[in-house]
């Protein structure tokens, strides 16, 4: 069983990154199993050395422990990552939580727009010593009006770069395949894929404009 932990970096009700992300749990293939994480909003702050930590962060270490990959969603606030995001990071980098742990980030931005939250991200996951897959970053830009009422997003290409990535992560889980394209490659020309050959761990990739 690949177990999937989707974390939106918004805190916005009807945010497009939960959205896309919430998408992604109904399309969890045989073999996965996909929970997101709804405690973002109610995270107290990271205070260091906390001999005690607080039960919802114990509850978040648990469903990180859990879980054999990590997928983020986020938009950027003042060039970065989300305060609530970054908060969130410090508990799991001071905790030891994110080593060795297997990361990838879906955008539903346009280029341009969040570059400097994803930077920020991986910058946190290098230095927790996570493992980001170089294969799972993608751009599916979508307007926050693809959401609809019921909290999620009837969008073909989002669903195809989904599909693909959740089987992906059962694949890597399951051990080393042959590298194949992802199939979402196809709309790249319209859609653009992040796709890159193995840079170092703790290498920060910024998208292009």
């Amino acid at each position: 069983m690949t177990r999937i932990l989707l974390i939106s970096g918004s805190t916005h009700e009807g945010s497009v990154h939960t959205a896309a992300l919430r998408t992604a749990s109904q399309l969890t293939p045989a073999g996965s199993s996909t929970t997101l994480y709804d405690g973002l909003r109610s995270l107290p702050a990271y205070v260091p050395g906390e001999p005690t930590p607080p039960d919802a962060v114990v509850q978040l270490r648990r469903q990180v422990a859990e879980a054999d990959v990590l997928l983020f969603s986020t938009p950027e606030y003042a060039g970065s990552a989300p305060g609530s995001l970054k908060n969130l990071l410090d508990w799991l980098v001071a905790g030891g939580d994110l080593h060795d742990k297997a990361a990838g980030w879906l955008s539903v931005a346009a280029p341009g727009k969040d570059e400097g939250a994803h930077a920020a991200l991986e910058a946190a996951l290098a230095y927790g010593n996570a493992r980001l897959l170089q294969w799972a970053r993608a751009r599916i830009p979508l307007s926050p009006d693809a959401v609809d009422s019921h909290g999620v997003i009837d969008n073909p290409q989002l669903r195809l770069a989904l599909t693909d990535m959740l089987q992906a992560f059962s694949r890597f889980v399951a051990g080393p395949q042959p590298r194949q394209t992802p199939s979402w490659d196809t709309y790249s020309s319209v859609y653009p894929v992040i796709l890159r050959k193995n840079p170092p761990p703790s290498s920060i990739w910024r998208t292009s404009a």
